[in-house]
């Protein structure tokens, strides 16, 4: 199996190069659902290692287009972790009182503890991306944040927040057919929102904020991953991959224990 696109720190970049329905090398959805599920395993045993050694925290970031999957991973592969070890946070249209202070602020909130996976849904990315395409700050005010988020994002990796940055990356005729079968399934009618297709109409202005979002906050220590998400089962199966690989990175390990335990009898 491919692993996911890794946008490189400094280099040149193009979201359009990459496609959204590319297999990742794997043959079926079957072949897919068995890697998931070795990784997923795997992943528990380093989740509680994680939280064991508590030295590090592993922030992983979610952002896409409408219907690009954000959910959908969270669901088929963060559900297997350990809700006592794992917090997701969805970032909705900010508060009053987030409003007043600056947009970081609540991010850093959210941010996970040392032992933890913390998951966003949405992030501050969204300062780069809604707000500029829909003109709320001047362009300055965006421009200047690009630094900002790299200099927050260094100094939590400095920090042992660990992060993990998936750009879940659709086809405009997937997203299509999405929006179709959210019209079409009962089940699902709740999900749709006609504001999903004013967004669409902005498909093009999307495309580029987070193509330079991509390029311009790809750094060595929280680079970006673009993830093919046409397949949801390689979606899965790129983002658990992802995971094991930055967990396994870390040389965790479980403390020793603070008494000698070779003296102890339990009667």
């Amino acid at each position: 199996m491919k692993h996911a696109t890794i946008v490189k720190p400094g280099k040149r970049f193009r979201l359009g190069a990459v496609d959204p329905s590319d297999d990742a090398g794997l043959s079926d959805k079957a072949e897919a659902r068995a890697i998931l599920a070795a990784d997923l395993e795997r992943l528990r045993v380093l989740q509680h290692m994680l939280y064991a050694d508590n030295r590090y925290a592993l922030l992983v970031v979610l952002q896409a287009m409408d219907t690009g999957g954000k959910d959908g991973t969270i669901r088929h592969v963060m559900s297997g972790l350990n809700p006592a070890g794992c917090a997701v946070t969805s970032f909705k249209v900010p508060s009053e009182e987030e409003r007043d202070h600056d947009y970081l602020w609540r991010i850093h909130q959210a941010v996970p503890a040392r032992g933890m996976i913390g998951v966003f849904n949405r992030s501050h990315y969204e300062d780069v991306l809604v707000v500029r395409v829909h003109k709320m700050v001047p362009a300055d005010v965006w421009k200047r944040r690009y630094r900002q988020i790299n200099e927050f994002e260094r100094m939590l990796d400095e920090n042992g927040v660990k992060i993990l940055k998936f750009f879940l990356h659709i086809s405009k005729k997937e997203q299509a057919k999405r929006l179709r079968d959210r019209i079409r399934d009962k089940s699902k009618n709740w999900k749709f929102s006609e504001g999903d297709l004013r967004e669409r109409r902005l498909w093009g202005r999307y495309q580029d904020a987070f193509q330079d979002a991509l390029r311009r906050c790809s750094t060595p220590w929280a680079p970006w991953h673009v993830v093919p998400a046409d397949r949801k089962w390689v979606r899965d199966a790129l983002v658990a991959r992802a995971m094991v690989r930055a967990l396994e990175r870390l040389d965790l390990r479980y403390p020793k224990p603070k008494t000698d335990l070779s003296s102890i009898v339990i009667r």
